[in-house]
């Protein structure tokens, strides 16, 4: 055991990550966003900016809490190299779907952990989600449950999205915002003890 106790610190404000990491018996000792700036760079690709994100976020946050493990993390949703957003308005939310619609896309999610002396651990975890043709009805009532927004590509595969969904490869839990195999590895290869 520890001498002294460990603390967990989720660089997160998002509630789905939050359940996640309690579905595997995980509780954070602290829940603390790093609010940075997500805006895409000129030709960044979807890959690229989910790593960037993560490492930024527990990077930001560990500068606050040095003592602790910094869990951060960051989804995106990418077609082809275009990243989509997380939608703010019903305009956004409505050409995502039209995106997505009868066709397949990529969810990208990256985890990254800073240990209280310092070390880092990354992980990209690669999900391929395929959404059936939407009419105008369905596409017009998903839009009006409101669930996409905030969320990225405008649309939450844990909610009524699951409906839209034909086939999912890779981790469920990486679409919903964080793969929970690959956080619990991290963790304990920088010597959290897990629950």
């Amino acid at each position: 055991m520890p001498s002294t106790p460990q603390r967990l610190v989720l660089a997160s404000a998002s509630p789905r990550r939050l359940e996640l990491l309690r579905q595997i018996g995980l509780v954070p000792d602290h829940v603390e966003p790093a609010e940075l700036d997500e805006t895409p760079h000129p030709r960044e690709t979807p890959r690229h900016l989910a790593g960037r994100l993560a490492a930024a976020k527990a990077a930001a946050v560990r500068r606050r809490h040095p003592d602790a493990f910094v869990l951060a993390a960051d989804t995106v949703v990418g077609v082809g190299r275009r990243v989509l957003p997380k939608v703010e308005t019903e305009a956004e939310a409505r050409a995502c779907l039209a995106l997505l619609s009868g066709r397949a896309h990529r969810v990208l999610t990256a985890v990254c952990v800073v240990a209280p002396d310092g070390r880092s651990s990354a992980r990209l975890v690669e999900s391929r989600v395929w959404f059936k043709r939407l009419s105008e009805a369905e596409a017009a009532r998903y839009l009006r449950s409101g669930e996409g927004m905030g969320k990225a590509g405008g649309y939450a595969i844990q909610g009524r999205a699951a409906a839209l969904v034909t086939q999912l490869q890779g981790s469920y839990s990486a679409v919903v915002g964080l793969p929970l195999h690959e956080t619990a590895n991290l963790l304990q290869g920088l010597g959290y003890m897990l629950p």
